[in-house]
């Protein structure tokens, strides 16, 4: 069993990591309510592709739990029933989670991949926790972490339907992205540490230091990005996609600690990078985090000067979380130093 946990356990970041391009791209879209309930879609285990499959029509068979769009409101069906001539509201219940009732076959369907990813990704974590329990003896940390990891996909995957019921309330999506990111931390942690081939680094305190610093402020830089994109998104509803050059004619403040970090972030980690080749530390992937802030950089001002190219925001926000890895697996690195 252990020889096939790592590959497991790295197959679960990869995938965890295909929820979080996933989940950019159902925000680039504006899919997050291309499903409006949980865990299904409109009521169904695979989404509807048209409209009439919501649509109230005599002489038609509905099952329990499925879902029309009546007078701009969603109806579930109470049991299984034919419907008659007439619509009978004794057979429906209003939806009462939230009242949102719009149906897009695209943003519908991104989102349900969207789920299915994050589907796939719980079950590898289910697997790579099952096949943990042969480190019991050995090393218990490993399997407490791995059983660790299944409880937070599953609270993802609970945050997943707050979400979507508070119609993508913008601090939930923030927490959902956090999330995201400690689950990634765990992974990295478990597949280092059930590798046991440790690679020696040289040891600098304040090498480990800074990079605990510039950790922390890539979290907050993240969440940030979060709440300058809650903002575009607001934009965009009452501008339209035809004024995207209007988005940031006024941003807010937090657009501007956003953009002032970034260059906080860089100045930092030069610093590491510098540092790192003059002493020969032997952090090589310090070479990464310098390739991934200048992305970073490149594709916000990409956004800012040039109205939010096509793919620009989720490149930005799939690229922050490889930095946030990076910067994690370099701490776990710096760890491992010796003179």
């Amino acid at each position: 069993m252990k020889k096939y946990f790592l590959k497991t356990a790295k197959i679960a970041l990869v995938l965890v990591y295909f929820v979080i391009v996933a989940g950019a791209l159902v925000r680039m879209t504006g899919s997050g309510m291309g499903c409006p309930d949980w865990p299904k879609c409109f009521g169904y285990y695979i989404p509807p592709t048209d409209i009439k499959e919501l649509t109230w029509t005599p002489n038609r068979a509905f099952e329990e739990g499925q879902v029309i769009i009546k007078d701009e409101k969603l109806w579930v069906a109470k049991t299984d029933f034919k419907t008659e001539t007439t619509f009978d509201e004794s057979h429906w219940r209003p939806y009462s989670k939230h009242d949102y009732a719009i149906f897009n076959a695209v943003e519908t369907w991104i989102e349900y991949m969207n789920r299915l990813v994050g589907a796939l990704a719980g079950i590898v974590v289910f697997a790579m926790a099952v096949l943990s329990v042969s480190f019991w003896k050995k090393n218990k940390k490993i399997t407490v972490l791995s059983w660790s990891t299944v409880l937070l996909m599953g609270f993802q995957g609970w945050l997943g339907a707050r979400v979507v019921y508070s119609v993508l309330n913008p601090i939930k999506i923030t927490i959902h992205m956090i999330v995201a990111l400690l689950i990634v931390a765990v992974l990295l942690y478990i597949i280092r540490t059930a590798t046991g081939k440790i690679t020696t680094f040289k040891t600098d305190k304040r090498v480990q230091n800074i990079l605990l610093i510039t950790l922390f402020l890539t979290v907050i830089q993240i969440i940030l990005g979060t709440q300058v994109r809650q903002y575009v998104d607001e934009q965009i509803k009452v501008l339209g996609y035809n004024q995207m050059q209007l988005v940031l004619e006024n941003p807010t403040v937090t657009f501007y600690i956003h953009r002032s970090f970034s260059i906080l972030i860089l100045a930092l980690n030069a610093f590491l990078w510098f540092r790192n080749s003059k002493i020969q530390l032997g952090f090589a992937k310090i070479n990464w985090v310098l390739s991934f802030i200048g992305i970073e950089i490149i594709t916000g001002i990409a956004m800012y000067y040039f109205d939010f190219p096509y793919t620009s925001q989720p490149i930005h926000v799939v690229i922050a979380s490889l930095l946030f890895g990076v910067q994690f697996y370099l701490i776990l690195e710096s760890r491992e130093s010796k003179i």
